[in-house]
Formats: C-alpha cells, sequence, structure tokens
C-alpha cells in the first residue's frame, strides 16, 4: 500500500486489527450475547476468564496434592508406620520415590508399597527413631543386603 499522506498511514490499522479481534472472538465464542460479539465487552470478559483459568490451575494443583497427602498418610497407617518415619526410613535407604510415585503404589500396587513400609520400618527400627515400636523386624525385610 503506499500513502500519499500522515493521515491516510495513521487511518490503515491494516490486517492485524482484524487478527487481533479474531483471536479475542475466539475465545469469546462460547460467551452470550453482546459479550460475544462487541469487542469491548468481548475483551473485558475474555481477560477475566483467563484471570480464574489461571487461578483453577493452582487450585488443581493444590487439590492433587492434598489428595496425595491422604492417600499416603492413610496407606502408612494401614500398615502400622507413620507417614513421616516411612519417609525418613526410604530416604534413609537411599530409595528417593516423590509423593506422586508413592500414592499411585499405595493404589495401584499394594504389595510392593507394603515392602516399601516394612522397608522403611525395618531402617527405623535399626536407626532406633523415636517414632516406631521397639518391635521385631518385619519378617519380609532381608536386612542384611537391603540396610546398612
Amino acid at each position: 500500500m503506499v500513502f500519499l499522506s500522515l493521515n491516510l498511514l495513521a487511518r490503515c490499522r491494516g490486517p492485524d486489527e482484524f487478527w487481533r479481534k479474531r483471536k479475542i472472538f475466539k475465545l469469546a465464542a462460547h460467551f452470550i450475547g453482546r459479550r460475544r460479539n462487541c469487542y469491548s465487552l468481548a475483551i473485558r470478559n475474555v481477560h477475566r476468564a483467563l484471570v480464574f483459568a489461571t487461578f483453577g490451575r493452582r487450585l488443581k494443583k493444590e487439590d492433587i496434592k492434598e489428595l496425595r497427602e491422604q492417600r499416603l498418610e492413610a496407606a502408612t497407617n494401614e500398615h502400622g508406620i507413620n507417614f513421616a518415619t516411612f519417609r525418613e526410613g526410604l530416604s534413609r535407604c537411599n530409595i528417593l520415590l516423590n509423593r506422586k510415585v508413592l500414592a499411585d503404589l499405595s493404589i495401584w500396587e499394594p504389595r510392593s508399597f507394603k515392602a516399601l513400609t516394612d522397608i522403611a520400618c525395618a531402617r527405623a527400627k535399626q536407626d532406633h527413631l523415636k517414632s516406631v515400636a521397639d518391635n521385631e523386624l518385619p519378617e519380609s525385610v532381608f536386612v542384611r543386603g537391603l540396610i546398612k
């Protein structure tokens, strides 16, 4: 395009405005009424919806974290050891599993999780942690090669 004057250059917004507005209207496509068709209303509501979506993603992460914590607490209590002792025993055995993997094991692989709790309990008893009772070592743990 050739602009003969500066006024014509300033008035011509070109294709950029169309595509910029199109992005907003695509995001506002599911809104009802003028919020979907009127650009000044659509951009306001799209911005607000994106803020809520960002906040919702953070809330989802927090909910998943709380769910995993509850599942791990319940699973370790079921096997007679509290979660803090369980984590300490695993870390002392150099078994470095995160909470997501441990929560999945507690649900889908209960025997594997039971083996992990036995290992952590045996290590905690061997290191004389205060939160473990002075009972015998679990029968299913081979102490010789696994612990110390």
